[in-house]
């Protein structure tokens, strides 16, 4: 099978790696061509634009920042839409809105390919072994299709139902994901001021009922003080508006959900859209004038999983 991947950033240059890896024969292309140096050096072919890499691959994947970036690589000058005909799958990884995923969907049905939208879950370090997770949204025979290039990508895929579920989800997992980091720093914060040792209050919540997947990851980085967890804060503030949007589009009346975006919106103004988003803890940090640090916690994060075989995460029924 011939796989295209378009978006060789944090996340996606180690999904294509991982492709790579398994012998996928796999075309690449992004923004700046220097992403792509490893992956060309390992036997990558590069595709000039969207569309030679749609007309290449049987399975062709977009994994960008935004919608906006997503619809530019479909319907832009050379886009995967020129390139695309009958029995080829979009698959896309991007954390996207999910009505323009399904704009966008129409466009490719109607050229007899099938759409599906991917995005991925547990953070940079998993996505370098495979073991991250992936939601899956569309046509359960296009699904099974992409199985096998779903299943390398990632340890557990879930079918989430049809085109955009899957967007729905990631965008509701990533707003818990966030207020799981806030709450973590003003946790450590406070157990600091009370005069609690943060390597064992670290522990305290990780083997409690209040310890999250969060807390045990970035929370680390935190303590250790690189913030170094390969996701900006324009994209965390992104995908908690995302979330947001969607609650009101459903007239859904969310609390603390806003809260959550202010923050991380002052955050954003205080130390930049490029900063890390775990830096959103920072800000109590800079407000108490204390610093949430402990020894021995690492300054990025591995992943000491082995890598293995993916496999399909069916739903309790």
């Amino acid at each position: 099978m011939r796989v295209g991947f378009i978006g060789l950033g944090n996340v996606g240059g180690k999904l294509a790696s991982s492709l790579l890896r398994d012998g996928f024969e796999l075309m690449v292309n992004d923004l700046q061509r220097a992403a792509a140096g490893p992956l060309l050096e390992d036997g990558a072919k590069w595709g000039e634009n969207g569309a030679e890499v749609a007309r290449y691959s049987d399975v062709v994947i977009t994994c960008l920042p935004s919608p906006q970036a997503s619809a530019e690589a479909l319907e832009g000058e050379g886009g995967v839409l020129t390139g695309l005909s009958a029995g080829k799958i979009w698959l896309e990884m991007s954390s996207s809105d999910h009505q323009e995923v399904l704009r966008l969907g129409e466009r490719v049905t109607a050229l007899g390919a099938d759409a599906l939208d991917s995005p991925v879950s547990g953070g940079c370090h998993r996505a370098a072994t495979g073991n991250i997770s992936i939601f899956t949204g569309g046509a359960r025979a296009a699904f099974e299709r992409a199985l096998p290039v779903l299943t390398t990508i990632g340890r557990k895929v879930l079918h989430t139902g049809p085109l955009g579920s899957a967007s729905i989800l990631k965008v509701a997992t990533n707003y818990l994901a966030g207020v799981h980091l806030i709450a973590t720093g003003e946790a450590l914060m406070v157990a600091k001021k009370a005069g609690i040792d943060l390597g064992v209050a670290y522990e305290a919540i990780r083997i409690s009922s209040g310890n999250s997947f969060t807390h045990e990851t970035e929370g680390q980085l935190i303590l250790n003080g690189s913030y170094a967890v390969d996701f900006t804060m324009d994209l965390e503030l992104k995908d908690l508006g995302l979330f947001q949007s969607l609650a009101e589009q459903h007239q859904v009346p969310l609390e603390l959900s806003p809260l959550a975006v202010d923050i991380v919106a002052d955050a954003l103004n205080r130390y930049g859209p490029r900063a890390w988003s775990t830096q959103v803890v920072k800000r109590l940090e800079d407000d108490c004038d204390t610093e949430l640090r402990a020894p021995g916690f690492p300054e990025i994060l591995t992943d000491d999983e082995s890598e293995g075989a993916g496999h399909e995460v069916l739903p309790r029924r």
